[in-house]
């Protein structure tokens, strides 16, 4: 059991992280797991819980606060007609086949050799939404529907072993095809809801009768945590919305390769300092 004393500062994180997570998720659609999943993995090693299951704690109640936190920034821009309904049909039944499978193998598989490629891969789209020159005229290109659905399946599976909200890997592959950056976020926030509920749903199934876990756990989603960062987040994303919408397209899309590179940089070195 935690002591107030522990409880107090893991409170405090998850709160934090709620508002950072929360103005991330309307204003770059990452759904917030990208800043909640460490904070909550820091907060809960400091805690003295048991290293085998703080990442499955992390990520499960990251998955679970993306589902409130995607419904109110994708209804945000979803107000300013942001969101393309024709490729989220087209592209939600793949995500929801790799959230099944990246689900379920998220407490089997290691993840270092995933994050090692996709830290890779998330600095190469991030120097290329840096350095490459604005056009003058948005011409969106698509692939067939296998290559959208295997793009959809790394997307979900990806996302719901690392508990993000799928941005980072749909906003840049929208941005490439030559979707308008506020289009390419606005469907990547709904995305989010898409990949949070039944990726939180499998953990919360994954995690049951699991010991060790901290007091308020439901399978390996900590309600406790979840209903600290749920309201924050929720409010803040709205936040982020106003101000993806009221800032120029190339400072939107520098903004998110820019953290885009941060995010990569982190993942390579908590990946040396492991190896």
């Amino acid at each position: 059991m935690l002591d107030f004393g522990t409880l107090l500062p893991l409170l405090a994180v998850a709160a934090a992280s709620g508002v950072v997570g929360g103005v991330l998720a309307g204003l770059l659609g990452v759904g917030g797991g990208i800043v909640i999943v460490p904070a909550l993995y820091f907060a809960l090693s400091l805690s003295g819980m048991d290293p085998a299951l703080t990442m499955q704690v992390a990520v499960g109640t990251s998955l679970a606060t993306i589902v409130f936190t995607s419904l109110s920034s994708s209804w945000g821009h979803y107000q300013k007609g942001a969101i393309d309904m024709g490729l989220l049909r087209l592209w939600a039944p793949a995500i929801l086949v790799g959230v099944g499978i990246g689900g379920i193998l998220g407490g089997v598989v290691s993840g270092y050799v995933l994050m090692a490629v996709f830290a890779t891969v998330a600095l190469a789209v991030a120097i290329d939404m840096v350095l490459r020159k604005p056009k003058t005229e948005v011409a969106a290109r698509s692939f067939s529907r296998p290559v959208w659905a295997g793009l959809g399946v790394f997307a979900g599976g990806v996302s719901a072993m690392m508990g993000i909200g799928g941005g980072t890997v749909c906003v840049p592959a929208l941005s490439f095809l030559g979707y308008d950056i506020r289009k390419a976020v606005g469907t990547s926030a709904a995305i989010g809801f898409v990949i949070g509920l039944p990726g939180a749903l499998i953990y919360m199934a994954t995690g049951l009768g699991t010991e060790g876990l901290p007091p308020f756990s439901f399978g390996y989603v900590n309600l406790l945590l979840a209903a600290v960062i749920i309201p924050l987040s929720t409010t803040f994303a709205r936040v982020g919305v106003k101000i993806a919408h009221a800032i120029p397209p190339r400072a939107l899309k520098l903004c998110f390769g820019l953290f885009l590179a941060i995010t990569s940089l982190r993942m390579f070195a908590d990946l040396f300092g492991v190896v």
